[in-house]
Order: structure tokens, then sequence, then C-alpha cells
């Protein structure tokens, strides 16, 4: 047991760096990126070299600026929804759990709903009316994604509601608002941040695979939408796959693997907070 949690904490620590260098480069794209990657610096299908690390696109704009800079834009979709999903989720949840009676049939409900719509099809389906920015397509993402969050957190309120120092609180005459602040979020902050993890996670590969379909904004830069251009103009038909499609895709296996290895160890916490209990 304790080998395993060593070796979850050491995960969790792996995909906690990997995921801040990430967003670090994000962060510093303008001032890391060597051009404008909306701009034409050298010829066409440049291949990797002085001057271009990775090479350029067929308008000539230089890769390594595009996949900077794309950081940012994949990032920010996975953490913006994953937002818009707890936000959601999580309220939903608590109110069901705790209120119960006509609330708990509500909100169960319209989570059915929600669970039983297939996903990829509705996001397709908004985001080709839409044609969303980043905000945009986080709100589509995040307003798709809740209904699972919801039930598990309605589950764990049903648990925490009955806990005795909760009751005894209660007869204190705490109010529901206060209960809910103070104690209840403290009791599923755990289960609340694994979810979280779990949501960036998809809202980076949902970006990614909308962006590669031609579904994504047409004026950001995102590593799926570098892709798609790549397919577009024939890059798998010719040498310039290997340093156009190949670095974002590695670079969305790299956070996809450094988001699971961070649940990996949240749910390692998770497990030693329940021993203790």
């Amino acid at each position: 047991m304790g080998d395993r949690r060593t070796t979850g904490r050491l995960m969790g620590r792996i995909g906690l760096a990997l995921t801040a260098l990430t967003v670090f480069f994000a962060l510093l794209a303008p001032v890391l990126a060597p051009y404008d990657p909306w701009t034409s610096v050298a010829e066409a299908y440049l291949p990797p070299g002085a001057g271009h690390i990775l090479g350029t696109n067929d308008i000539g704009q230089d890769i390594f600026s595009e996949l900077l800079y794309g950081a940012g834009t994949s990032l920010a979709t996975g953490f913006l929804s994953a937002a818009v999903s707890l936000t959601i989720g999580v309220s939903a949840g608590m109110l069901a759990g705790w209120y119960g009676g006509r609330v708990d049939r509500f909100v169960t409900k319209v989570t059915a709903f929600f669970l039983t719509v297939p996903f990829i099809p509705a996001v397709i389906l908004l985001s080709a009316f839409a044609r969303p920015g980043v905000v945009g397509m986080a709100l589509i993402l995040g307003a798709m994604s809740w209904a699972g969050t919801a039930r598990v957190v309605r589950t764990q309120t049903l648990a925490v509601r009955e806990k005795d120092y909760i009751q005894t609180v209660k007869a204190m005459g705490a109010s529901d608002f206060y209960l809910l602040r103070r104690h209840v979020v403290k009791e599923l902050l755990p289960w609340i941040l694994y979810q979280g993890v779990l949501r960036v996670k998809s809202g980076i590969l949902s970006e990614s695979s909308l962006s590669f379909l031609g579904l994504g904004s047409t004026v950001q830069k995102s590593w799926g939408s570098m892709i798609y251009y790549a397919q577009a103009k024939n890059a798998l038909l010719t040498g310039a796959w290997v340093w156009w499609i190949v670095p974002p895709g590695l670079c969305i296996v790299l956070v996809s693997c450094a988001l699971m290895l961070i649940s990996y160890g949240a749910e390692e916490w998770m497990d030693k907070r329940l021993v203790r209990r």
C-alpha cells in the first residue's frame, strides 16, 4: 500500500511539473516565439533548420511559433470548459443532494436528459452553427459535459448531509448556505479537483478534435487547427507531416498524459483521506 501511495504521489508531481511547464510556455509565447505566427516569414514547406527549428507551413509561417501560441488556445479552452462544467455540475449536484424532494427530482431529470444526449454529435452541431471562439467553444463544451459531475456530487452530498457533525451544526441554527460553503464543499473538494482535472483533459481533446474537423476558431492558433490545416494542405502526402503534424500531435498527447498522471495522484490522495477516516 505504501509503495502504491508513493508511486501515486510521484506520478502526480510529474504530471503537475509537465502541466506547469506547458502553461509556462503558453503564457510566455509572445516572448519566446521567434516570429509572428500569423505572418509569412520564409519560403513555404521549409524543413527544420537554422532560423526555423520546426520548419514552416504551406504559406511560410513559422511552425514553432504556431505551436507556442497554440498551447495558449488549447489550454485556455480546456481550463475554461472545465470551470463551466464544474460550476454547473457542482452547484446542481449539491442542491439536489442537500435539499432532496422536488429539487432533487428536477435536477435528476435534467441531468438524465444531458447524459442521454450524444456528446460529440451535439457539440459538433452547436459548433457548426455558432462558429465559436475560445470562450464560445469553452461554453459549449462545459454546458454539454456537466451532467456526470452533477451525478457524482449529488451522491457525495447525500452522504455528507447525514454526518453527525453536519446535523449538529445545522441544529445549532447554521444556514444551508453556510453549511454548503464551509463544510460540504470542504468534504467534496478531493472529488471536485479530480473531476476538474478530467474535465480539463476532456476539454483539450475535444477542442483539438473540433479544430481538426474545421469547427474551431478561424482566427486563433491551436494544436488542433495546426493538424487540420496540415491535412488540408496534403502534408500527409509529403515529408512536411514530420514537422507540421507530429509536433502538435505530441503536445496533445503529452498534456493529456500529464493530466492523467495528476488525476492518478489525486485518486491516491482521495484513497488516503478515506483510510484516515
